[in-house]
């Protein structure tokens, strides 16, 4: 076997090269995490058991033992009181930590609650709360931790509760930035396409994806909190006379130095080991919470069970209603704006029940701004300006976010181009399609989870029950688009929008993918709303073709029609820059020029700089979409638009 060829262990069930799994927990536990785990672990000891480890009470003073060196009986020495320093610095290993969780923990509850929001909606809430936080910064942390406490009064936990304030700020700060980015990814529009809620995507799907940085940051806010609190006790304002602060050791020992050189010696060094194995330990725990770091979990017990009992449950096809099937949706004049420019102009689909319509042009004319469009899920900035949506008779363009978010994954599904980005990295397969499953019909947990076992043995992933808890990086491409389209059938919708899905799969899985599509949508009697730049994809799939131009339909008809006597000179371009796969030196037919950005949409035909059969009128006024094409030539003049291609051909 040569270095390069794939063990069996290696192969996922279809035979593909599967991701190679990433190290467990326990490729972690090197020195370099076991070193400071250890030391905060006797940390953590020390201060649950202080009182029975502690050889002397550490507030008995000692007068004729005042400053005595290390001994068999004071191991540590003593303080100016005859305090034993050893048991006074295990019960100050109890103040450090409390110190330091209780104001990091207030700094991530309102620091972290606040950039979630902030960075996801966006908006006032986004401006009111950088503003806020502009402020805050502005002030000097120690001097308003003083300020707080000489408002609140002294005390540990009123000074940690101003540390935890001006944590908050750092907190919020950074987990608006990556929230940010990572609202952006395309997992979070598959989210918003099931019709999650908010909260729960936030909370669910975005939060654990942001959980690097957090982790870090707050490893190295516990650091910083333990200084802090060090400092407040030096200064007299933070831990008080019935507990030991570290702090307040290094005050007595400043004062007594020069009699007792150790004093400072076991507080300081105790202050510098702990903030280094909370630093330490949070680098190794942010390698731990990188995408697809988490170990596998094992699958529940009984989940082939529990699918094999629902095995009933394979939902039935959806009867056409009347000879034609009748209408699914229908889009009329749908208008899409961005300031000033028009991103889609007068947009007119009809999808009919059962039927299966390609969307198709080239990149840049608005096919999945058309998708978008459809979904309500516009990209910021964009609005419908004008135009109708309806699905099933019922309105969506106006339609509240909410009463959207129930048309969401309940009657329209979605497939995107790139299935890893579209399924969350940190989360199993399980969990994903059994929020999807959860979203829209209240069963329990057990039987969404057998539910999303058969949605994967529906979409034909092999051993499913075994694969639920696997993670995407685990899955070859093909088999991720599977549990992606998997997804989108979770709640058996009406409609499915297939967003170019084979564009990032090689030549074989994008066939076995398309007749996948293919089966179920016989299976299932559902519309398909499907988006490609693949002419071939469209002759083999599709019933109907619209073809897309610039913002606007330029052409729609019946597949053989259109792919054999295409009327507007575009769809024939199109098709005469399909490879052929013939012998010879002919080289491949192209486009002159490029798609128009949407803020220079040409006047008249936006096709007509790039057309080779434009007439002066073309660039006069705007052409009209007529008898399914949007074309001067092909209004007046009947004769279709040449084209050296065939339906065969395209195939």
């Amino acid at each position: 076997m040569s270095a390069t060829t794939p063990t069996p262990e290696a192969l996922a069930p279809d035979g593909e090269a599967r991701a190679p799994r990433r190290p467990g927990w326990h490729a972690f536990m090197r020195p370099l995490a076991l070193v400071p785990a250890g030391f905060l672990l006797l940390l953590l000891l020390c201060a649950l058991f202080a009182p029975a480890i502690a050889p002397h009470d550490p507030f008995l003073p000692s007068i004729k033992n005042r400053l005595a060196p290390p001994g068999p009986v004071y191991w540590l020495g003593t303080d100016d009181l005859g305090r034993d320093m050893l048991s006074r610095l295990i019960f100050g290993a109890r103040t450090a930590l409390v110190a330091s969780f209780q104001s990091v923990s207030i700094g991530l509850v309102l620091g972290v609650s606040i950039g979630l929001l902030a960075g996801y909606v966006g908006g006032w809430v986004d401006r009111a709360a950088m503003r806020f936080a502009d402020v805050m910064q502005s002030i000097p942390a120690v001097l308003l931790a003083l300020a707080l406490i000489g408002v609140l009064g002294k005390g540990l936990g009123n000074a940690m509760l101003a540390v935890g304030l001006i944590f908050s700020v750092s907190f919020m700060r950074i987990t608006r930035a990556v929230v940010l980015a990572e609202r952006e990814q395309l997992y979070v529009d598959a989210a918003r396409v099931l019709g999650l809620p908010p909260l729960h995507i936030m909370v669910r799907q975005i939060l654990p994806n942001v959980a690097g940085p957090l982790v870090v940051q707050a490893s190295i806010a516990l650091g910083t909190a333990l200084l802090i609190e060090a400092m407040l006790s030096f200064l007299g304002v933070g831990a008080d006379s019935t507990q030991v602060s570290w702090g307040a050791m290094l005050e007595t020992a400043r004062q007594f130095q020069s009699e007792q050189p150790l004093l400072p010696v076991m507080p300081g060094l105790a202050i510098t080991l702990t903030v280094l194995s909370y630093n330490l330990l949070g680098d190794v725990l942010r390698e731990r919470l990188l995408p697809g770091g988490g170990p596998v979990a094992r699958v529940r017990a009984g989940a082939a069970a529990a699918s094999a009992a629902a095995a009933a449950a394979v939902p039935s096809p959806v009867q056409p209603e009347g000879a034609d099937g009748g209408a699914l949706l229908q889009v009329r004049g749908l208008t899409v704006m961005a300031g000033e420019s028009e991103l889609l102009s007068g947009v007119d689909l009809q999808l009919r029940r059962g039927e299966v319509l390609g969307l198709v042009g080239e990149s840049g004319c608005g096919k999945s701004m058309t998708a978008s469009a459809l979904m309500g899920l516009l990209p910021p900035g964009a609005r419908i300006g004008a135009g109708s949506v309806r699905l099933g008779g019922q309105e969506l363009v106006g339609l509240p976010e909410d009463a959207m978010r129930q048309i969401r994954g309940k009657r329209i599904g979605m497939i995107f181009q790139d299935p890893n980005a579209a399924l969350s990295p940190v989360h199993t397969i399980g969990t994903q399609l059994v929020d999807a499953v959860r979203a829209h019909t209240k069963v329990s947990r057990r039987e969404a989870l057998a539910r999303a076992v058969e949605l994967l043995e529906l979409v034909g992933v092999p051993d499913a029950a075994r694969r639920m808890n696997d993670y995407p990086h685990q899955f070859s491409g093909g088999m991720a688009q599977r549990v992606v389209i998997a997804g989108a059938l979770a709640c058996k919708p009406e409609l499915l929008i297939a967003d170019e899905p084979t564009t990032a799969l090689d030549v074989t899985i994008q066939a076995q993918v398309l007749d996948l599509l293919t089966e179920l949508r016989e299976k299932l009697g559902m519309s398909v709303l499907l988006i490609t730049h693949d002419l071939g994809v469209v002759a083999d799939l599709c019933d109907r073709v619209a073809v897309m131009y610039a913002g606007q339909i330029v052409e729609t008809g019946g597949v053989e029609e259109t792919l054999t006597t295409p009327r507007h000179p575009y769809t024939a371009a199109l098709l005469q820059a399909m490879p052929r796969g013939q012998s010879g030196l002919r080289s491949l037919a192209t486009i002159a020029g490029r798609v128009p950005p949407a803020w220079a949409w040409p006047r008249g035909c936006r096709f007509h700089p790039r057309c080779p059969r434009a007439l002066p009128a073309c660039a006069d006024a705007s052409v009209p979409l007529e008898h399914g094409v949007r074309c001067i030539r092909a209004q007046g003049d009947p004769a279709p638009a040449p084209a050296s291609t065939s339906l065969e051909t395209a195939r």
